[in-house]
């Protein structure tokens, strides 16, 4: 009886029929999904950039740690080294999922050069020698410029070569004055240096999350920032 019926059903009425079921079915998907497909493996602008600016306000307020327990003498300067060291693990992991792993790990690798350097000086400021205290200074800066060129490289458009040598000249003299003051104990221009270096270090963050979202605008969701 019922095949009988079936087939009594003319050819267009049994299209309308599918056709309301089919839009029946569709609406029983929860518009949350559709949405969440829409945006699978994409970050908000936001969280992307405060993400960004956690990273590189981790890397001013361990370095600062370090040169205030170097300072002292504190034991707590090795373990606070390697915190520091961690931290520039984690800026090349962040920009992995953009630029590959292999670009991560060359960036942790100038990075690592980056705090090392920076140990140095300090090792040879302290010490008083000169010559020790110029060669430092001399390979801390160049190994600025290699960042400044590999991040330059990297996103061009965003990030010109001129701009990112001045971002991390300012970066370290900056740090420099922080813990020249520091050892001399010139405490108010110290604490005053940190903020700088606080202040402008946000701003690197910002334009160094703004470069990647304008380079790679398809993993994002929401406005630019």
């Amino acid at each position: 009886m019922l095949n009988q019926t079936i087939r009594k059903v003319s050819r267009p009425v049994a299209l309308v029929i599918l056709i309301a079921i089919t839009i029946a079915a569709f609406s029983l998907v929860p518009t949350s999904a559709v949405r969440a497909d829409a945006t699978a493996g994409k970050v908000s602008t936001s969280d992307f950039r405060s993400a960004m600016r956690k990273l590189w306000e981790d890397h001013i307020t361990w370095t600062r740690l370090y040169i205030v327990n170097f300072a002292a003498g504190l034991p707590e300067a090795d373990p606070t080294s390697q915190r520091l060291l961690q931290n520039q693990v984690d800026l090349g992991n962040a920009i992995k999922p953009y630029y590959g792993n292999a670009a991560g790990d060359q960036l942790t690798s100038l990075l690592k050069q980056h705090i090392l350097g920076a140990v140095a000086v300090l090792k040879a400021a302290k010490s008083g020698d000169k010559a020790k205290l110029a060669t430092a200074t001399t390979d801390w800066y160049a190994n600025g410029n290699d960042i400044a060129a590999f991040l330059s490289k990297a996103n061009p458009s965003n990030w010109p070569l001129d701009q990112m040598k001045s971002q991390m000249k300012m970066h370290l003299d900056l740090t420099l004055a922080e813990a020249t003051d520091h050892l001399n104990g010139n405490w108010g221009a110290d604490i005053s240096d940190y903020d700088k270096v606080h202040t402008h270090i946000l701003g690197l963050a910002d334009a160094l999350s703004s470069g990647i979202e304008n380079q790679f605008p398809d993993k994002f969701t929401g406005p630019k920032m």
